[in-house]
Protein backbone atom coordinates (compact mmCIF):
# COMPACT_ATOMS: atom_id res chain seq x y z
CA UNK A 1 0.00 0.00 0.00
CA UNK A 2 1.58 3.08 -1.18
CA UNK A 3 1.03 5.38 1.58
CA UNK A 4 1.80 9.98 1.23
CA UNK A 5 2.51 11.54 4.12
CA UNK A 6 2.60 15.44 3.74
CA UNK A 7 3.11 17.89 5.49
CA UNK A 8 3.18 21.97 4.71
CA UNK A 9 3.16 25.47 6.47
CA UNK A 10 -0.20 26.30 4.66
CA UNK A 11 -3.11 26.88 6.99
CA UNK A 12 -5.98 24.74 5.45
CA UNK A 13 -9.05 26.11 6.98
CA UNK A 14 -11.22 26.72 4.36
CA UNK A 15 -9.13 24.88 1.72
CA UNK A 16 -11.17 21.89 -0.62
CA UNK A 17 -8.69 19.26 1.14
CA UNK A 18 -10.85 16.59 -0.54
CA UNK A 19 -9.86 17.82 -4.11
CA UNK A 20 -6.41 17.52 -2.86
CA UNK A 21 -6.53 14.16 -1.42
CA UNK A 22 -8.33 12.60 -4.41
CA UNK A 23 -6.45 14.13 -7.15
CA UNK A 24 -3.18 12.90 -5.28
CA UNK A 25 -4.60 9.39 -4.70
CA UNK A 26 -5.33 9.34 -8.32
CA UNK A 27 -1.54 10.57 -8.82
CA UNK A 28 0.45 8.29 -6.84
CA UNK A 29 -2.07 5.20 -7.89
CA UNK A 30 -1.23 6.15 -11.55
CA UNK A 31 2.29 6.89 -12.07
CA UNK A 32 3.17 3.64 -9.01
CA UNK A 33 0.50 1.45 -11.15
CA UNK A 34 -0.98 0.30 -7.89
CA UNK A 35 -4.75 0.24 -7.20
CA UNK A 36 -6.40 3.82 -5.53
CA UNK A 37 -8.05 1.30 -3.37
CA UNK A 38 -4.24 0.69 -2.28
CA UNK A 39 -3.05 4.43 -1.90
CA UNK A 40 -3.88 6.16 1.40
CA UNK A 41 -2.71 10.43 1.46
CA UNK A 42 -1.89 11.94 4.91
CA UNK A 43 -2.34 15.74 4.71
CA UNK A 44 -1.22 18.02 7.90
CA UNK A 45 -1.60 21.74 7.32
CA UNK A 46 -0.01 24.73 9.47
CA UNK A 47 3.31 22.63 10.48
CA UNK A 48 5.85 25.03 11.41
CA UNK A 49 8.35 24.76 8.19
CA UNK A 50 11.11 26.31 7.01
CA UNK A 51 12.85 26.35 3.99
CA UNK A 52 16.33 28.28 2.48
CA UNK A 53 15.26 30.10 6.19
CA UNK A 54 12.17 31.28 4.93
CA UNK A 55 8.30 30.23 6.03
CA UNK A 56 6.90 31.23 2.76
CA UNK A 57 4.59 28.58 1.50
CA UNK A 58 6.17 25.58 1.22
CA UNK A 59 5.98 20.98 2.09
CA UNK A 60 7.56 18.22 2.93
CA UNK A 61 6.36 14.78 1.60
CA UNK A 62 6.90 11.24 2.04
CA UNK A 63 5.85 8.70 0.07
CA UNK A 64 5.99 4.81 1.38
CA UNK A 65 5.71 1.50 -1.12
CA UNK A 66 5.85 -1.48 -1.23
CA UNK A 67 8.26 -1.96 -4.98
CA UNK A 68 6.74 0.34 -7.75
CA UNK A 69 9.83 3.15 -7.11
CA UNK A 70 12.78 3.56 -9.09
CA UNK A 71 14.82 7.06 -10.33
CA UNK A 72 11.91 7.70 -13.49
CA UNK A 73 9.35 6.91 -11.12
CA UNK A 74 10.17 9.16 -8.65
CA UNK A 75 10.82 11.82 -10.63
CA UNK A 76 7.33 11.89 -11.79
CA UNK A 77 5.84 11.47 -8.74
CA UNK A 78 7.68 14.22 -7.32
CA UNK A 79 6.31 16.48 -10.18
CA UNK A 80 3.14 15.73 -9.95
CA UNK A 81 2.37 15.86 -6.39
CA UNK A 82 4.36 19.64 -6.75
CA UNK A 83 1.80 20.61 -9.51
CA UNK A 84 -0.86 19.86 -7.14
CA UNK A 85 0.35 21.50 -4.34
CA UNK A 86 1.31 24.68 -6.44
CA UNK A 87 -2.37 24.50 -7.61
CA UNK A 88 -4.14 23.94 -4.99
CA UNK A 89 -1.96 25.61 -1.83
CA UNK A 90 0.42 27.89 -3.47
CA UNK A 91 3.00 26.47 -2.60
CA UNK A 92 6.05 26.66 -5.44
CA UNK A 93 7.72 23.30 -6.35
CA UNK A 94 11.01 24.71 -5.68
CA UNK A 95 9.57 25.22 -2.02
CA UNK A 96 8.61 21.43 -2.04
CA UNK A 97 10.56 18.37 -0.99
CA UNK A 98 9.41 14.81 -1.52
CA UNK A 99 11.46 11.62 0.19
CA UNK A 100 11.01 8.04 -0.92
CA UNK A 101 10.72 4.92 0.89
CA UNK A 102 10.94 1.82 -1.21
CA UNK A 103 10.51 -1.11 1.20
CA UNK A 104 10.28 -5.06 1.33
CA UNK A 105 6.85 -6.85 1.89
CA UNK A 106 7.41 -8.73 5.27
CA UNK A 107 5.34 -11.74 5.38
Amino acid sequence: MPCLNLSTNVNLDGVDTSSILSEATSTVASIIGKPEAYVMIVLKGSVPISHGGSEQPAAYGELVSIGGLSPDVNKKLSAGIASILENKLSVPKSRFYLKFYDTKASI
